[in-house]
């Protein structure tokens, strides 16, 4: 898994690099600013970006903007001092696959870059149902009259996605590889026009998916 670390304090910066390095991740490469930030990324193609939120020039926000709007988006995980629903809620919507508050421990954040990198989105307990929370809200506003069609096999992978299951899991519970599950919400992702499982996830609790 080829990792980027994006965060302007250089000691906390080479922190994560060597963490990282350490549980056996190649970071490719460590930066301190927004737009360096995105240049690189073009350049050395990260499969996951350890993102703050706050840089010298641009926000973390409008990185992870960028970066979703790339040739190859990367997954994104903000690492953040803040838990303001306001940060929270603009990562996840410019396209960040999870949020993590800095006070967690090593090996809260490896855990969450493990699963990041599997493909869940994952949350600094609390903020989680922040984000379903507001999720639900938004599932109860009028949905677009054209739904784009899936195959039965995309919706039985997305109705378990909504149901919060990794694609590990998924793969288990439908004797699939775990490839193949990730081919099925990459097409969906792409169908639907969404960036991220957490966009997607919106999208099967506003189709009712996530109910039993």
């Amino acid at each position: 898994m080829r990792v980027m670390v994006v965060d302007d304090h250089p000691m906390w910066r080479d922190g994560l690099a060597r963490d990282l390095t350490e549980a056996g991740y190649e970071v490719v490469a460590a930066v301190g600013e927004g737009r360096q930030a995105v240049r690189v990324a073009a350049a050395v193609r990260p499969e996951l970006v350890v993102l703050d939120l706050q840089l010298p020039d641009l926000s973390g926000v409008e990185v992870a903007r960028g970066l979703a709007a790339s040739e190859a988006p990367p997954r994104v995980l903000v690492l953040s001092a803040s838990g303001e629903q306001d940060d929270v809620l603009a990562a996840v919507k410019a396209g960040a696959s999870g949020y993590l508050l800095k006070s967690a421990s090593k090996e809260e954040f490896l855990e969450a870059v493990r699963r990041t990198a599997e493909g869940d989105a994952v949350f600094t307990p609390g903020l989680a149902g922040l984000v379903l929370g507001e999720y639900r809200r938004l599932a109860a506003q009028p949905a677009p009259e054209v739904a784009p069609r899936l195959t039965d096999r995309e919706t039985e992978v997305l109705r378990l996605v909504a149901k919060g299951l990794s694609y590990k899991q998924i793969a288990e519970r439908l004797v699939l590889s775990h490839r193949t599950v990730q081919n099925h919400v990459q097409n969906t992702l792409n169908k639907l026009q969404l960036h991220n499982r957490v966009e997607l996830v919106r999208y099967a609790i506003e189709q009712g998916l996530d109910e039993p």
